[in-house]
C-alpha cells in the first residue's frame, strides 16, 4: 500500500517536471506559455461566469421553490408500486442539476441507508450513468458562445433518463 501512495503522491510532480522538461528540449518559452495559457484561463472563467451563475442560481430555485419535494411526491406512488426506494428519486433529480449536490445527496442516502442497500447501490450506479446536463452545457456552450442549443437540452434530459432508468434496472436485476 506504501508504494501507491508514493506513486499517487509523485505523479503530479513527476507530470510537470517532465512538462517542462520536453518544453525546454522543444526549446519553447516555458514560463511565457505557462503566463499566456493563465491568461486565457481567466478570459474563459469569465466568459463562463453568467451561465454558471444562472444555473447555481436555478438549482437553488428548483430546491427553496418546493418543486424539488413536489416531484418526489408526484412519483412516490410508480416508485412504491415498482419497489424503488423513494430516495433513489432524489439522486435522479438532483444529478442532472449539480455534481456536488448529488454528492450530497449520495453521501447523505449512504449513511442513512448503509453501502450495501438496494437504495445505496442504486444512487451509485446513477452517479456513475448520468451527466451534469446543465453545468456541463452552461460550461461548455458559454465557453463558447453558442446560442441556438435547439434540441440540445432535451436530447441531454432524454439521455439522463434513459441512464437512470437503466441504472435502476441493472441494479435491481443484479441484486
Amino acid at each position: 500500500m506504501s508504494t501507491v501512495n508514493l506513486i499517487s503522491q509523485l505523479i503530479i510532480p513527476v507530470f510537470i517536471l517532465f512538462a517542462v522538461a520536453y518544453g525546454v528540449a522543444k526549446k519553447v518559452r516555458v514560463y511565457d506559455c505557462f503566463v499566456a495559457g493563465a491568461k486565457d484561463g481567466v478570459t474563459v472563467v469569465l466568459k463562463i461566469f453568467p451561465y454558471l451563475l444562472a444555473i447555481f442560481i436555478a438549482v437553488k430555485s428548483f430546491q427553496a421553490s418546493g418543486a424539488f419535494d413536489f416531484t418526489k411526491e408526484l412519483f412516490r406512488g410508480l416508485f412504491t408500486v415498482l419497489n424503488i426506494p423513494i430516495e433513489v428519486l432524489s439522486i435522479a433529480i438532483i444529478k442532472p442539476l449539480s455534481g456536488s449536490a448529488s454528492l450530497g445527496v449520495f453521501t447523505n442516502i449512504v449513511k442513512t441507508t448503509g453501502p450495501d442497500s438496494l437504495t445505496s447501490m442504486i444512487s451509485a450506479v446513477i452517479m456513475g450513468s448520468a451527466e451534469t446536463t446543465f453545468y456541463v452545457l452552461a460550461v461548455y456552450l458559454g465557453a463558447v458562445g453558442i446560442k441556438n442549443t435547439r434540441y440540445l437540452v432535451s436530447i441531454c434530459l432524454i439521455s439522463d433518463v434513459v441512464g437512470i432508468i437503466i441504472a435502476i434496472g441493472i441494479v435491481k436485476f443484479f441484486f
